[in-house]
């Protein structure tokens, strides 16, 4: 063990201070010195190392900060210190000058060209999926040997029947707020048997199947990209084209097939249940009996209203199935891509589902069915 660090300073008139460092200039001693030299007032000329020991990269980064930061020249320093302080020296990143930042429109305007080639280039790969989707389809009808049943009944179960409860809790919940809050604003017109329109055509035509789809989206959609990304990424699906087999006919048509047949019948069962829990609320707050509720219902809420959820209900399950399957498709490298996957893919079936929930609308609105 050597002396503990220390230095010593010297005046010299004008021209500055010398100092003079001694004893081992090392982790275990150098640390209790730091804050004396930054406490260092006077113009240090120069740095004397002649009375210094051992010097290990701690010591030289002190002693090159000092001398950079006084402008001053190291002396009688030994070979073995001047090689540790030049390299330290060469890792000083202090000057280096940071990179300029563009101001913020042309942040904003990048970000947003990013995110639109982005958009498209997921269009586009959807539909080659799409494409892809149609050509396995069509194998299959023309060897049907080949479809597997017992995985197409297995997700039946899992997006159709597993998703009952939620569903149902859901929508009972959103047939008694839109009544209620139907009631509240049709009261001040003395209205109030108008409610039952008001409950009847929106659960029907709308957010019966429209809700579905987003719940659909955000139990199934998710599950999809998660478990056909989880395959990717333990490299099941490369196994199953190695020896033979179709990934699209073995993971996505079971899938697609599930959620196209099963979302129709989970949407009839979200409108009768959201109607119901209108019923229940016309029943205690507005002194409505169900049987009047059920009669009103017939006779305005047109037969019309509910093809167009018929119809709606297959397209959005699609949407929500491709989306999910092409997602999970498109994890590569890690486990966070499968999050990052999943979060696009309930992303993108939302908001595809709306967007197309728009298109319908008005394009029913202007065939005759509005």
């Amino acid at each position: 063990m050597g002396a503990p660090a220390d230095f010593a300073i010297e005046e010299r008139g004008e021209t500055g201070a010398v100092l003079r460092f001694s004893g081992n200039l090392d982790i275990t001693t150098i640390a209790a010195l730091d804050k004396r030299l930054k406490a260092i007032s006077q113009n240090v000329a120069l740095i004397d190392m002649a009375d210094a020991g051992h010097i290990d990269t701690v010591g030289a980064w002190v002693v090159y900060r000092l001398a950079r930061d006084h402008r001053c020249e190291i002396v009688n320093l030994s070979e073995s210190g001047g090689r540790l302080v030049e390299a330290v020296g060469r890792s000083d990143i202090s000057d280096v000058v940071p990179p300029h930042r563009p101001n913020v429109i042309n942040r904003v305007l990048a970000s947003v060209g990013e995110a639109t080639m982005l958009a498209f280039g997921s269009m586009l790969g959807m539909l080659g999926f799409f494409g892809a989707l149609v050509r396995s389809l069509l194998s299959l009808i023309a060897h049907p040997r080949r479809i597997r049943w017992a995985a197409t009944v297995r997700h039946f179960e899992l997006v159709g029947v597993s998703a009952l409860g939620i569903v149902g809790l859901m929508s009972f919940l959103i047939g008694i707020v839109i009544a209620q809050q139907g009631a509240v604003q049709l009261r001040q017109f003395g209205a109030e048997v108008f409610t039952v329109n008001l409950v009847g055509r929106l659960t029907i035509r709308e957010l019966g199947v429209l809700m579905t789809a987003i719940m659909v989206a955000g139990r199934s959609g998710s599950a999809f990209a998660a478990q056909i990304g989880t395959m990717k990424l333990t490299e099941e699906v490369d196994a199953m084209r190695t020896i033979g087999v179709s990934p699209v006919e073995a993971l996505v048509l079971p899938r697609v097939t599930a959620a196209v047949l099963m979302m129709p019948l989970l949407g009839f069962y979200s409108m009768i249940v959201a109607m119901i829990g209108g019923a229940f609320l016309c029943w205690i707050v507005l002194e409505i009996p169900p049987a009047t509720f059920i009669v009103r219902i017939q006779e305005v809420v047109p037969i019309t209203d509910f093809y167009v959820g018929m119809i709606k209900a297959p397209v959005f399950g699609l949407i929500i199935a491709l989306a999910g399957c092409y997602q999970g498709m498109q994890v590569r490298g890690n486990a966070e891509e499968v999050g990052s996957r999943t979060t696009a893919a309930v992303v993108q079936a939302i908001f595809m589902v709306i967007v197309l929930d728009a298109f319908f609308a008005v394009f029913f609105t202007e065939v005759g069915w509005g």
